[in-house]
């Protein structure tokens, strides 16, 4: 079993980008991994504008990336580029706060031209702080994910047999016991243009 710090960009408690990574966490405990959400909107604005490395809420942030094996990292995109609020939380980690982990980058949008914000904007932050494997991540369309007012999420078909293989190769990068895998729900081939990374052997990749 692994430790997962699973960190939510969204400057929003009710964004779909939210939603979607806890829909996710839930299939990360299923696999047998200790998850534990970080929303980096509940960190204090007085700590993150301040740049206020010594404040108890960025201290014990980086706690918890100390202690992860592994991150997820999800972020609505906004002007071609990752969240503010990610942005500044990342600032104020150590340089190296990666070193030695493996790294899930996902992305929400409204339009496939933010497509490749994960690899272009996202993904090199995430390799200058040492991340040791940054596995294939995904983009999903807003218009993909359905909120429903329990707090439960839905995602389309197609999406959802992506997200649920990129979530699986995080998994397997982490070592989860191939006994404790979830099958991926079967449909159709995404209709989303939106994965990013190295290639899979079953899905086109960009990047």
């Amino acid at each position: 079993m692994a430790t997962v710090l699973s960190v939510s960009g969204s400057p929003s408690a009710s964004s779909r980008t939210n939603r979607l990574l806890r829909h996710l966490d839930e299939r990360l405990v299923a696999q047998g991994h200790e998850v534990i959400p970080l929303d980096v909107r509940t960190v204090p604005a007085e700590a993150l504008l301040g740049a206020d490395f010594r404040h108890p809420a960025i201290t014990e942030a980086a706690l918890l990336f100390a202690r992860a094996d592994g991150v997820v990292v999800g972020t609505p995109v906004y002007k071609a580029s990752y969240s503010g609020v990610l942005k500044a939380l990342l600032d104020l980690l150590p340089q190296y706060a990666l070193t030695g982990k493996t790294v899930l980058p996902l992305a929400t949008g409204g339009s496939t031209a933010h497509v490749l914000a994960i690899d272009y904007a996202l993904r090199p932050v995430l390799n200058s702080m040492g991340a040791a494997h940054v596995v294939q991540g995904w983009f999903t369309l807003d218009r993909d994910i359905t909120a429903h007012e329990d707090g439960s999420v839905a995602v389309a078909p197609g999406p959802a047999e992506a997200l649920a293989h990129v979530v699986d190769q995080f998994s397997a990068a982490l070592g989860a016991p191939a006994a404790a895998r979830v099958p991926a729900p079967t449909s159709p081939a995404p209709t989303s243009p939106a994965p990013t990374g190295p290639a899979p052997t079953v899905l086109a990749a960009a990047g």
